[in-house]
């Protein structure tokens, strides 16, 4: 707790990083992109000195591009794993530092004509597992479910398969797509889809409102939900890097932690981090 709280508050700080005039190289998450991607263009804006380079391709690749030392600050939507850290520790000789930067819920989408508003996480993991095949089974139309997922090498695709399908495999009807903006475009064109990801995509489509269990209650994804902890699938998008920043990369981390980049984690679609995460604490474990 003392550690999310520090990092919240700015006072823990990310990598040994930027040397002066030197890029700040950062890659990861899909889902975080956006994010990533807005918060170097503004910051830029007003820091011409500083250049920022961020890149996608799933919250797996961006830590493999930590530990390799081809990313300053690898963006993940999953906590990283022990062994990771360790492989950290070992090739670039310093402990790793995490830093909640921003709130999610992940969303669950389903097409605008669907007339489903609601689902359990016992119906997901139903329905992911191919065991519940047809809508009707939740009240819908007479057709046959079609699944969107993201890729294996995805935090998203991590934090599903753990905490909705309680670490049990996805069915293989599942059709894998590279990121979240293209399980958007499939969903808002597919009758019969359904698909997940970060709040932050969430527009062309109906998200859900997610119950836990069937006597916790309908819960949507709002900000207010999700930074209490009552949103089932509430969870921190992070930034991890090797060891304490010096130089650009520190000024960007204070930033992005302050009322300017929290500001622009709103503007994006994502919450900003609550003055208080102790709710929150249990959902990074």
């Amino acid at each position: 707790m003392k550690r999310i709280v520090a990092a919240i508050m700015g006072t823990a700080l990310l990598g040994t990083l930027a040397i002066a005039g030197k890029p700040i190289t950062i890659k990861g998450s899909d889902t975080m992109v956006i994010l990533g991607q807005r918060w170097a263009e503004d910051y830029m804006k007003t820091h011409p000195g500083t250049v920022i380079q961020v890149t996608g391709g799933g919250s797996g690749t961006g830590i493999a591009a930590l530990i390799n030392g081809s990313a300053d600050i690898a963006e993940a939507s999953r906590l990283m794993k022990d062994k990771e850290k360790q492989e950290v520790k070992a090739k670039r000789g310093a402990d790793v530092v995490e830093i909640p930067t921003a709130l999610d819920g992940i969303a669950i989408y389903v097409n605008e004509k669907n007339p489903i508003t609601k689902i359990t996480t016992a119906q997901l993991k139903s329905i992911f597992q191919a065991d519940t095949k047809k809508w009707t089974a939740l009240g819908g139309p007479d057709a046959e479910i079609v699944l969107y997922s993201r890729e294996n090498n995805s935090g998203t695709y991590a934090y599903f398969k753990e905490h909705v399908l309680k670490d049990e495999d996805f069915s293989a009807e599942c059709q894998t797509l590279p990121g979240t903006a293209a399980i958007i475009n499939a969903v808002a064109k597919d009758p019969n889809g359904i698909g997940y990801g970060g709040i932050g995509y969430a527009k062309g489509v109906r998200v859900l409102s997610v119950a836990g269990n069937d006597s916790s209650g309908y819960i949507d994804p709002t900000e207010a939900n999700v930074a209490s902890g009552k949103y089932p699938l509430a969870r921190y998008l992070y930034w991890y890097c090797a060891g304490e920043p010096t130089g650009d990369a520190k000024q960007l981390v204070n930033w992005v932690l302050g009322d300017a980049g929290q500001k622009v984690v709103s503007e994006v679609g994502y919450y900003p981090l609550p003055k208080k995460s102790a709710t929150m604490e249990k959902k990074t474990k």
